[in-house]
């Protein structure tokens, strides 16, 4: 097969030291092993990094390389190993104090625990998965599941995604673990359970509109015209009962819509207004929030992304704003 002829190929010269051969070998598999790690990791910079750990790796261990496997699970192999080893040695991002002074937002429903958590540019997404895969990309990628993810044990993480992201089969991510295949089928029985006790209950809940349907833009075009002009009322109607707000790496979270109205309420205080540039994140809706000042430049304070349910606003996660540029979204906006 002239491909595989053409990946040996490149595989010979990388082996022998062609740099260019091997960016050549690897290229193709860069996004879907970057989403992979930042599964794995929650975070898009400690993903960012284990990818170009993983990418070191293989280079170095390429002469190793039987093609016992095809490539790119190799180094899938290489990358869900670097990523257990940075979770061991992990120090993770440490939660942040409230850091609006002029702000007093109510006392949160409860703290989170995955502080960590960054979003992911939908720009970047480019992750085949397998015909054996239980989740949809759209699922795959969303912050609640990205989440859920976190709360695992790291191999059971690691083996839910090989096995029903990626849709490897048991054998093969018994062989990417050095592990068994019964201890796999084991771990991902209980990794399936912990997963739904840790997902947002979803009875109730329609499925969200899909990207960029008509349904999509008119919730969207809602929430960006009640929170730019500070409507309160209009922009409460959109969420539901049970609405949860959190704002990683802040651990304060908001649960129910009374409370969540409380919270919108304290940031519109004092006259703050805000302009909202779009754009998307793990599959979402997302807006960059610029705050109004009255020298008529607009500060980037953060990154709101939305989850939807029909016509509301289910869940809302804000971002500091050092995760802007990552976007394509300035720190602040001229006049």
């Amino acid at each position: 097969m002239p491909g595989g002829v053409l990946t040996t190929d490149l595989i010979i010269k990388a082996s022998a030291g062609d740099s260019d051969a091997f960016r050549e070998l690897t290229e193709p598999h860069h996004r879907e092993l970057q989403m992979h790690c930042y599964r794995m990791l929650g975070s898009f910079q400690d993903a960012e990094d284990a990818l170009q750990d993983t990418l070191l790796a293989a280079w170095q261990g390429l002469g190793g390389f039987e093609g016992r496997a095809s490539l790119r699970t190799w180094l899938y192999r290489i990358a869900t190993n670097r990523c257990l080893n940075a979770l061991r040695s992990a120090s993770r991002r440490q939660a942040r104090e409230w850091d609006i002074p002029e702000v007093q937002p109510p006392d949160p429903t409860r703290l989170g625990e995955v502080v960590w958590l960054e979003p992911y540019p939908d720009a970047l997404f480019n992750t085949p998965l397998g015909p054996e895969a239980r989740y949809t990309q759209t699922e795959a990628i969303s912050l609640a599941f990205v989440t859920a993810l976190q709360v695992l044990p790291a191999r059971q993480r690691a083996v839910l995604i090989l096995r029903e992201v990626l849709g490897y089969h048991a054998t093969e991510v018994a062989d990417m673990l050095d592990s068994t295949v019964e201890s796999v089928n084991s771990a991902l029985k209980r990794a399936r359970g912990s997963l739904q006790r840790s997902l947002p209950p979803t009875a109730d809940h329609e499925p969200a509109p899909a990207a960029g349907s008509p349904s999509e833009q008119a919730i969207v075009a809602k929430f960006v015209s009640a929170w730019q002009s500070a409507d309160l009322d209009a922009l409460v109607a959109l969420l539901t009962d049970d609405v949860f707000v959190s704002m990683p790496p802040m651990p304060f979270e908001y649960v129910g819509r009374d409370v969540v109205a409380r919270f919108c309420a304290s940031l519109f205080r004092a006259g703050r207004r805000f302009d909202l540039v779009p754009t998307r994140a793990n599959g979402q809706p997302a807006f960059g929030a610029y705050l109004r000042a009255a020298t008529g430049i607009r500060h980037g304070l953060g990154l709101y992304v939305l989850t939807l349910t029909a016509d509301r606003i289910c869940a809302m996660t804000r971002f500091d704003n050092s995760v802007l540029p990552w976007f394509g979204l300035p720190r602040s906006l001229p006049h």
